[in-house]
């Protein structure tokens, strides 16, 4: 639970409150009366008061009145319950009193789980005399080609989970001990692949890392409208975001740019109503020895 909570006001105008919410870097909040939880925005109902032209009304008026709500000491598989069965991404915490005392995401709990399941994970491993490492997979499975590959789905407009696939891949080439400083590089180019399909694309996509022993090749791919000036695309600066996405902070144009900066090699490809494949290649170089054999 995190119990710095931002909040908005029900009067409060829904530019601020896209600024408030954009500033924080939240994709939601709690809507307080005094001391009284009245509603809940989100990211969803953002960017319908956006596409809709609504940003010169009040948050009341755009807001989801019906909060659920989970108390400060309820289990949190009764959180889990709530988030998984309503669809929301995030729950706001009160006493017995009703007071606002926190707010638990899914991230949050996502995050708290994992931290348990490493603390358990560490522990048990450090147990063992013989250690197996996830590296080992290149080692003990013998094939003339041996690769692990990661899909991961990427939906449209769906900002509140954007950033998940990078995160996966990320903690995986960590388990597989790869150098930290190209993980790091990983990271950032993948982080920029996914949100180019949440922010440029009508149909989404998928993100596909395929781990060989030597090399990791990451596809990012949609089947949307395609780019008709490739050259152009490819210019720092030059976006093609319409103007709520970048109010929001994203659609700067640098996205490519920084792909092909962190990346060995970048090969964008599209077609008008061809849609959109963006391959992007990184070589293990002498720090990775784990996953060859070292």
């Amino acid at each position: 639970m995190s119990s710095d909570v931002i909040v908005l006001r029900p009067d409060m105008p829904m530019l601020e409150a896209k600024e408030e919410m954009r500033t924080k870097r939240i994709t939601g909040a709690p809507v307080m009366d005094g001391d009284r939880i009245v509603g809940i925005i989100s990211m969803s109902d953002l960017i319908d008061a956006m596409e809709n032209g609504r940003m010169d009304t009040r948050v009341i008026d755009n807001m989801t009145r019906i909060v659920k709500t989970v108390l400060k000491d309820a289990p949190v598989t009764e959180a889990i319950n709530q988030l998984g069965r309503k669809g929301h991404s995030r729950l706001p915490v009160t006493d017995q009193d009703g007071k606002l005392v926190g707010i638990v995401t899914t991230g949050t709990i996502i995050r708290a789980l994992l931290h348990e399941m490493d603390v358990s994970f560490q522990k048990k491993e450090a147990e063992r005399l013989h250690t197996y490492r996830a590296s080992h997979i290149f080692e003990d499975i013998v094939s003339d080609d041996t690769s692990l590959v990661l899909r991961y789905v990427v939906d449209d407009k769906d900002f509140s989970n954007a950033g998940k696939a990078s995160s996966m891949i990320k903690r995986s080439l960590q388990r597989l001990g790869v150098d930290p400083a190209l993980v790091r590089r990983v990271a950032v180019a993948v982080y920029e692949a996914e949100m180019n399909l949440v922010i440029h694309t009508d149909v989404g996509g998928e993100i596909v890392a395929e781990i060989r022993k030597d090399r990791l090749l990451i596809s990012a791919v949609d089947h949307g409208p395609g780019i008709e000036d490739l050259t152009r695309v490819l210019q720092p600066g030059y976006s093609t975001a319409p103007e709520w996405i970048r109010d929001m902070g994203f659609g700067a144009g640098m996205g490519l740019a920084n792909i092909k900066r962190c990346s060995d090699m970048m090969k964008l490809m599209s077609e008008p109503g061809g849609g959109t494949r963006l391959d992007i290649h990184f070589v293990f170089g002498k720090n990775d020895k784990s996953l060859q054999g070292g």
